[in-house]
């Protein structure tokens, strides 16, 4: 009889750099072309983007700025979206979240890239004043 080993947990367990949100596309998204409409793509990439940043400052945060999105190709109806967050710069109460939203076909595996967006949030304190966030150290520091 062979005892598997105790799976370890801690890399489960660690605080993510990334936050991945994932959803199925449903009749209720789609748009007049029975794609994903611009606006409920925007809201996956939003909610992804305050996580992320929540995560970061855990603080409260609000979405004070969208400084770019573009949808580069059409996700359709049965399609897994996967939404990508991670804070990427910060300054002293504001985080930059870059977001990237990948389509997967279920049943073949195939993943294309369909979005990407650049967020800005606020942390605020119980006054509804910005509050001070930790630093994120930029990738190749």
């Amino acid at each position: 009889m062979t005892i598997a080993p105790t799976p370890n947990y801690d890399d489960a367990l660690a605080a993510p750099t990334v936050t991945r949100m994932t959803d199925i596309v449903m009749s209720e998204h789609l748009n007049h072309r029975g794609t994903l409409f611009g606006g409920v793509a925007l809201s996956m990439m939003d909610r992804s983007a305050f996580v992320a940043a929540t995560r970061h400052s855990r603080q409260t945060v609000v979405t004070v700025g969208v400084d770019e999105v573009d949808y580069v190709a059409p996700v359709h109806i049965g399609e897994i979206v996967e939404v990508l967050a991670e804070v990427t710069a910060t300054g002293r109460t504001s985080m930059t979240i870059d977001v990237t939203m990948i389509a997967e076909v279920l049943l073949s595996g195939e993943r294309r890239l369909c979005g990407t967006g650049r967020f800005v949030f606020v942390a605020i304190g119980a006054d509804d004043r910005p509050v001070r966030v930790p630093q994120v150290v930029p990738k190749g520091a």
